[in-house]
């Protein structure tokens, strides 16, 4: 594991897109975790983020995970680009002939996301704790911890994303083309869910009660892979005083379906990518 690390980190360190994306990923995760300190002005209102309680407890790890998920693509560029230059360097078929296996091949690039994975995720408990005791309206104890779940939500998010571009990566070789698949995938199951809604809402025709089967309506396409990943975690904007004014209810049921989903699909990715690697002739 050690020789492993050793090797992931010998490529990466004088690899150029690796320096910018990380330097990338820190200073904008730092202006949106502190945006919130910042006035704005919305339909000749002020608006400020931390008086909407983006930093109260509990909802506050509810915010940062959310906002620091954006920031994704910025540590999955990273995994895509350093599996790609491999094959188009010719780097795989030399470390194989060098000995190095398949199942090493994976087994490195797995640590490699469990790294970025695990310091993302402890990075944003730190953030998201200082800045909850820093600005919280209330510190009592039994609400800090309450949501911290969404930390580990966190943490399975990124695993499953990352291994789905390290998937992608092996199996089409060049950037250009992970990029594109990725964006056909995420538009095609746009489009199905799009017609999945239209079909229910056809169904039923009575307003009040096609209302009350959206709440318990489970739908084919939530176990989508980046659908599956994106209900992890909700959007926090329906929690902010300006939404309850409206009207809005932060409704969270914890969604074991998805985790399990996300599970399967981080499996499913995994195993792929070593068969991919193992039937391809490189």
């Amino acid at each position: 594991m050690i020789r492993l690390l050793k090797l992931e980190y010998l490529k990466n360190l004088n690899y150029t897109p690796f320096k910018i994306f990380v330097g990338l990923y820190f200073v904008i995760l730092v202006v949106l975790l502190f945006i919130g300190l910042v006035d704005f002005e919305l339909f000749g209102q002020t608006i400020n983020l931390k008086d909407q309680g983006m930093y109260d407890f509990p909802g506050v790890w509810n915010f940062t995970t959310y906002i620091i998920g954006l920031l994704k693509i910025f540590l999955g560029c990273i995994i895509v680009f350093s599996i790609c230059q491999e094959f188009s360097n010719r780097m795989f078929k030399q470390n194989v002939i060098d000995g190095l296996s398949r199942e090493e091949f994976i087994a490195s690039k797995l640590l490699t996301i469990l790294v970025f994975t695990t310091f993302s995720t402890v990075l944003v408990f730190v953030m998201a704790f200082v800045l909850g005791k820093s600005y919280s309206a209330t510190q009592d104890g039994d609400l800090i911890f309450k949501e911290v779940y969404f930390i580990f939500n966190y943490f399975l998010k990124l695993f499953t994303f990352f291994s789905f571009l390290m998937f992608l990566s092996i199996l089409f070789r060049k950037s250009i083309f992970v990029f594109l698949g990725f964006f056909i995938i995420a538009i095609g199951e746009g489009i199905l869910r799009f017609i999945e809604k239209i079909t229910f809402i056809s169904n039923v025709k009575n307003q009040l009660e096609r209302e009350k089967l959206m709440l318990s309506h489970t739908s084919v396409t939530d176990y989508l892979p980046l659908e599956s990943m994106s209900r992890l975690i909700p959007s926090p904007l329906i929690r902010t005083k300006l939404a309850q004014l409206l009207g809005a209810e932060f409704k969270f049921v914890y969604p074991w379906d998805s985790v399990i989903a996300c599970v399967i699909w981080s499996l499913i990715f995994i195993i792929g990518s070593y068969f991919v690697l193992k039937k391809k002739d490189w």
